[in-house]
């Protein structure tokens, strides 16, 4: 890398181009922040300015103007869809006065899923490229006059790197199924205890009688597929959290560009599809996403999300389900709590000094629950 290197700033993907941007991610095997799925969020309008998500893109460039370095980057009027809750110090920061939002935020939209946040085109530095690009984040931070720059799910190295040049850390938890080489889903039900095996046979017979459970994926998966899943997104949304965040142009995009990276799980009663779950396939990974149904069939969620995933990832030869946020319930069905992380930079002294103590008494916290859990939920044999 040359000396000179500059930063540059763009309000959309489609600015920096999916050669440049895909040269860089297609390192990393992390389909969420590939072109195709940042792009389809914007495309589609469902990470839009109106709804509060403004693309703030950087590239690190030299002076022959090639990019060696992207960054996913938004700037956020509000703190929906980021998995990663900061609403407590909005609101004090607000009552004493301050204006919390807008904000600015490293993340993939909508997806609680850890990964790459500074990505680096072949030949370049990780780290050189990761320091260049968060230096030119702070920078805008401080150039647009905003409270705070945050950067959720990284990965632990980066998380690590950021605390060293000044942001303030916080650790939380997910669930997460590991691959132990097993060959089948019987061989995952052999290194459970004798009642896990038996509830979960019990939960999977029970939630697929007289349903026909599909995983498809690539060609398998047409329109009217995911009009279907659309449909249970849409009712589990409402429900839920009152507002889906995806439109139906998103899933539809997603279809033509990504539908190799795609497991989708869809439960049938004779022709007619009653429930889904939408996974994406990564390099080493399978990442569970939205699901949705209909009826109301006893352990099919469980069936859906999670055991069919296992079954999946086992078949793919992959190292492990993240089946997203929250859901300690997902520990008996063999996902353990695994450490996930997010960084902060709060721009106003007034409001960082407690935050930074907040977050030095919750991380190891946080720390001894997931220690705590896995040692006493844990569903698998004693070694």
């Amino acid at each position: 890398m040359t000396s000179n290197c500059t930063i540059h700033v763009h309000d959309s993907l489609a600015a920096i181009g999916r050669e440049a941007w895909d040269a860089c991610a297609g390192l990393t095997g992390d389909p969420f922040i590939s072109y195709d799925f940042l792009h389809a969020c914007e495309a589609s309008d469902s990470a839009a300015p109106r709804q509060g998500w403004a693309p703030r893109h950087l590239s690190l460039r030299d002076d022959h103007d090639d990019v060696l370095g992207v960054m996913p980057l938004y700037l956020k009027g509000n703190s929906q869809g980021e998995y990663v809750f900061d609403h407590s110090w909005a609101d004090a920061y607000e009552r004493a006065g301050g204006r919390y939002y807008p904000k600015l935020l490293g993340a993939v939209p909508f997806t609680p899923a850890t990964g790459p946040r500074f990505l680096h085109a072949p030949g370049t530095d990780a780290a050189t490229v990761r320091q260049a690009l968060l230096q030119g984040a702070l920078g805008l931070t401080g150039q647009t006059g905003v409270s705070s720059l945050h950067v959720n799910f990284p990965t632990e190295a980066e998380w690590l790197a950021m605390g060293e040049m000044g942001l303030l850390l916080r650790q939380d938890m997910q669930f997460i199924w590991r691959n132990d080489g097993y060959q089948t889903f019987d061989d995952f039900l052999a290194a459970l205890s004798s009642n896990r095996r038996k509830t979960i046979r019990r939960e999977r017979r029970d939630a697929r009688e007289g349903l026909d459970i599909r995983v498809l994926t690539g060609a398998e998966i047409t329109g009217a597929h995911w009009d279907a899943f659309f449909a249970f997104y849409m009712d589990t949304g409402s429900r839920k959290w009152g507002r889906p965040y995806l439109t139906r142009e998103f899933f539809a995009l997603i279809g033509q560009t990504m539908a190799d990276k795609i497991a989708l799980v869809m439960a049938f009663r004779g022709d007619t599809p009653i429930a889904g779950a939408l996974n994406f396939i990564g390099r080493d990974a399978l990442y569970g996403r939205q699901w949705g149904t209909l009826e109301d069939v006893p352990f099919l969620h469980f069936e859906l999300c999670y055991y069919a995933a296992i079954q999946f990832a086992i078949a793919r030869g992959l190292s492990r389900v993240e089946a997203g946020a929250q859901g300690d319930h997902k520990i008996a069905r063999g996902y353990l709590p695994s450490p996930v992380y997010s960084a902060h930079y709060i721009a106003d002294k007034a409001l960082r000094v407690p935050v930074a103590r907040y977050l030095d008494q919750e991380r190891p916290g946080m720390a001894a629950e997931i220690e705590a859990m896995t040692r006493e939920l844990s569903p698998y044999k004693s070694s």
